[in-house]
């Protein structure tokens, strides 16, 4: 390993913290706005879909980055460490998506409607980008997409708040509640995977781009569900006559 090699490994998990840092106040905006719609009720089982269509891709993206490692581990070093990373991620994540059916039926409402629900382009573009990396960069790349998922964990009375704020039964906030008590350990985790890999400035800069994306897509997609559950203002035609509401977007 060269000294600016070294360098970067040392430096990867701070560092990524600090980029991922530059757009947290926009995330967690994003997820306040969520919560501020008048009726946050309805919004929830939406919320469930939405996030569902991203978790079920969680396992087949770490498939195929294990995959593509698996091809490169003989002469790359960073390739070769992950693979027992994806392997053990991969089983700690299975069964993450069944959560979310659970929460829907807790909550009276049909748990395969996640299933007739075609994601928008917002979430294509927030997975599928990964792959594109994947294959095309390297595997080390999806790190920064899990960095982001798993390195800002909900608060841990997240089910208590949003189940007073909605009405809805505390049952159904489980994934919610799970993940304010899993994903800590596994941002320290990562965080500490990272700094020892011998990551050149090429897979940083990869790992950079792809935690960078993630946090915009998120934002993206939070903000067009939030727009589907927020009345539009109004339209006002001349004279100050007012027409009929403006049309609002949904996602």
């Amino acid at each position: 390993m060269s000294a600016g090699t070294a360098r970067a490994a040392r430096a990867a998990g701070a560092g990524l913290d600090a980029r991922i840092g530059l757009l947290l106040p926009e995330f967690r905006a994003a997820l306040d706005r969520i919560w501020a719609v008048p009726a946050p009720a309805r919004l929830y089982p939406d919320y469930l879909c939405v996030t569902h269509q991203t978790i079920r891709a969680s396992v087949p993206l770490m498939e195929t980055a294990l995959e593509r490692c698996r091809e490169l581990e003989a002469g790359d070093p960073v390739a070769a460490a992950l693979v027992p990373y994806w392997r053990r991620h991969i089983a700690e994540e299975a069964g993450h998506d069944t959560w979310l059916r659970e929460d829907l039926a807790a909550i009276g409402r049909d748990p395969d409607e996640v299933w007739r629900r075609v994601p928008s382009a917002a979430v294509a573009a927030l997975v599928g980008t990964q792959y594109f990396w994947i294959a095309h960069v390297h595997p080390v790349c999806l790190l920064g997409y899990v960095a982001v998922l798993e390195g800002s964990p909900p608060r841990a009375d997240v089910a208590r708040v949003l189940s007073a704020r909605t009405g809805l039964p505390y049952e159904g906030f489980r994934t919610l509640r799970r993940h304010a008590e899993l994903d800590p350990a596994h941002g320290e985790e990562l965080r500490a995977f990272l700094d020892g890999l011998p990551l050149t400035a090429r897979m940083l800069r990869g790992v950079h781009l792809s935690a960078l994306h993630t946090v915009r897509m998120l934002v993206t997609v939070f903000d067009a569900l939030t727009r589907a559950h927020t009345p539009a203002p109004p339209c006002r035609g001349g004279g100050g006559r007012k027409e009929a509401a403006c049309p609002g977007s949904s996602c």
